[in-house]
């Protein structure tokens, strides 16, 4: 059992928008019924949203050893389709809503607006007895590649992250996440850990309804990823009188030098935390943070390894970096360092692949003080002419020059595109990128679109520009 729900029992454990609630208790009696309606360690699909009823069905059945699948509620009916076919789950959890695109399929249970539909599927896949959960690495899609996590996978995160960020019961935490991204649902984890209070809403930061429950319910703390924090810029989030918060914390991608100094002074001026941290669903969420007393000293860092976890680098040639200020690969190790991908029902039965050990895909440095920082993403470097090329970083350098620019860089070698949304500025864009890499202009390409694709969790889907290359 992850969570001890009953240890307190009479504590408020979930609080909607509509003024629904649970306590401790009464979650752990709804994960007993449920518990008692499916069979013992099978596999089941949740459709999440942010609602008590979603993280009702997540932790009775985590709880009950029984196996989920997250994926957003709002899928396409199409590639919902295809995960059911290649994996087969007995049953699925699904907001009562959707219940009529399922007709054939029998609803055996009904609880906090969610129910619960047994399926027709006869192939019943071995699970492995570490296998906990599934989450699709993007937090998206329909993808039939799935992260596996263990059961200590997500007990000792949960457990680093209340370590480093302080977490006791009094903290109320507001989602700002999807619960089916891996770092909407750390908090989740990490929070029930210690009996804090969970404030649960769909509704989106831009949305007056949330600044309206987050004041009622005197919300502590909110995640977000760098696009939260650049609406959050737009805004006006510094004027805003908001008393209750404590912490802030940011993963899901880099902030630009720029903006994470904004909200790391913030944070100092106003007695709050700013904490910056970095993950992957590979490693169950987190994988390092940046203390916040060092939030502003270390201003572009993603930190140290959380505790329990450790860091290095590895050079082309394969050696391991020792000196500070050298580009390598990021290297992690510990518990929460999941047991491989699932892409069909026959991989469940798979165990531990990884043996601990992560290797990240983001380029990093550390300085002097053993502070890392991520330069870029592995295949995210392009040959200009000869010149290597970090994607990430033209990214970061525009969105510091343009205020409000919603951009992309992508392409090939000595091609490379210059995406933005704003016709205004395309071609000052392009001139300023060939400026700072002292590169040919004929290299960069500016194009005009309507909008930067990117997923629930606010991540540029760079896929989806291929379809603009010309070369």
């Amino acid at each position: 059992m992850l969570w001890e729900f009953n240890k307190y029992s009479d504590k408020i454990a979930l609080v909607d928008e509509f003024g629904m609630l649970m306590t401790y208790g009464e979650l752990a009696k709804e994960g007993e019924r449920i518990a008692e309606m499916v069979e013992s360690r099978c596999l089941t699909f949740i459709l999440c949203k942010n609602a008590i009823g979603s993280v009702v069905g997540y932790v009775s059945f985590l709880n009950a050893g029984i196996v989920p699948a997250l994926l957003n509620a709002s899928l396409e009916r199409e590639l919902l389709d295809n995960l059911l076919l290649t994996y087969q789950p007995k049953y699925i959890w699904i907001p009562k809503e959707q219940k009529g695109d399922f007709s054939d399929m029998e609803c055996i249970y009904t609880s906090y607006e969610y129910c619960l539909l047994k399926t027709n599927f006869q192939t019943e896949y071995p699970l492995h007895s570490e296998l906990a959960l599934l989450l699709t690495t993007s937090g998206s899609t329909g993808s039939p590649k799935f992260v596996r996590q263990s059961y200590q996978n997500i007990k000792a995160n949960a457990e680093s992250i209340v370590q480093y960020l302080c977490l006791d019961e009094t903290e109320r935490p507001i989602t700002t996440l999807p619960m089916n991204y891996t770092y909407g649902l750390s908090i989740i984890n990490s929070h029930l850990l210690v009996g804090a209070t969970l404030l649960i809403t769909d509704k989106a930061l831009m949305q007056k309804e949330f600044w309206k429950f987050f004041k009622e319910q005197e919300a502590t703390s909110f995640g977000g990823v760098p696009y939260t924090y650049e609406m959050l810029e737009r805004l006006r989030f510094f004027r805003m009188e908001l008393p209750s918060l404590r912490t802030m914390t940011q993963a899901g991608g880099k902030l630009t030098p720029e903006l994470h100094k904004k909200f790391a002074e913030y944070a100092k001026e106003t007695n709050r935390n700013f904490v910056v941290m970095y993950g992957q669903c590979e490693a169950t969420a987190r994988m390092g943070y940046l203390p916040p007393e060092k939030a502003v000293e270390r201003c572009g860092s993603m930190g140290i390894a959380i505790p329990g976890g450790r860091f290095h680098l590895i050079a082309t040639d394969g050696s391991i970096i020792t000196e500070p200020h050298m580009t390598g690969e990021l290297v992690y190790e510990g518990l929460n360092v999941t047991l491989g991908y699932a892409e069909h029902g026959d991989d469940l039965i798979k165990g531990d692949e990884r043996q601990g050990v992560l290797e990240t895909g983001d380029m990093a440095q550390f300085d002097e003080a053993g502070y890392y920082y991520i330069v870029g993403r592995k295949k995210r470097f392009l040959k200009i002419y000869g010149s290597r090329v970090n994607l990430d970083e033209i990214d970061r350098m525009i969105k510091g020059k343009f205020d409000n620019a919603d951009c992309a860089s992508a392409g090939i070698d000595d091609h490379m595109y210059l995406f933005v949304t704003d016709n205004s500025i395309a071609e000052d864009v392009k001139s300023f990128v060939a400026l700072k890499t002292g590169l040919n202009p004929m290299a960069f390409k500016a194009v005009v679109i309507d909008e930067i694709p990117k997923n629930d969790a606010g991540k540029t889907l760079y896929k989806e520009l291929e379809k603009y290359y010309e070369f």
